[in-house]
């Protein structure tokens, strides 16, 4: 039980890190352009998350996949910057079925890169473990939860600004997307690697 915790407290602490908050930029302007009536739509999004993020952890551990970790760290927030970017140009907008699968295909591409940014150092603590399958479980049930977390402190603050101080859902769309894009741009040229 003890082994349970570590993994899922180092998946809760991997997302709820206020010192490499990549992972919840990516996670607030993924759900933004949601309503808590979407709730379906949101967890499927960051499930499928989850599930990139875990699978390239997997990849990374068997050295199925290897990638120089300069070009992981600035794909992270290009992912971050591209997904605000989507918003912007959809906000107010309505999103037919192939929006909603182009972007659950795009999610977990970018869960993929996001989870390949922190295989290195969960090699590291997983050590020579020959069952790595329950680490990684365990692991991703921490992300996940620390994810629902991220997503309910956002569909909160959507609540109040959009009912409470009467923005529109595209004005609220707009200024989180740009307010995340304040934050990426600093991060992508920070870890340009050419």
């Amino acid at each position: 039980m003890s082994q349970f915790w570590l993994y899922f407290n180092l998946g809760l602490q991997h997302v709820l890190d206020w010192q490499a908050y990549d992972h919840v930029l990516f996670i607030t302007v993924l759900v933004a352009a949601y309503s808590i009536n979407e709730w379906k739509k949101i967890i499927w999004l960051v499930t499928i998350f989850t599930l990139g993020h875990t699978l390239s952890l997997a990849l990374s551990t068997f050295e199925v996949v290897i990638v120089r970790s300069e070009l992981v760290e600035f794909l992270i927030p290009l992912t971050i910057l591209l997904t605000a970017v989507y918003n912007l140009t959809r906000a107010g907008k309505k999103s037919g079925n192939n929006k909603i699968q182009v972007l659950y295909f795009a999610t977990l591409f970018f869960g993929i890169i996001h989870g390949l940014g922190f295989s290195t150092y969960f090699k590291m603590i997983s050590g020579s473990s020959s069952d790595i399958v329950l680490p990684l479980l365990e692991f991703a049930l921490g992300i996940e939860a620390a994810q629902i977390i991220v997503v309910l402190v956002v569909l909160l603050l959507s609540f109040l600004v959009q009912y409470i101080f009467k923005f529109s859902q595209r004005d609220w769309i707009l200024v989180v997307s740009s307010i995340v894009i304040g934050f990426a741009i600093p991060m992508l040229i920070e870890n340009i690697f050419w």
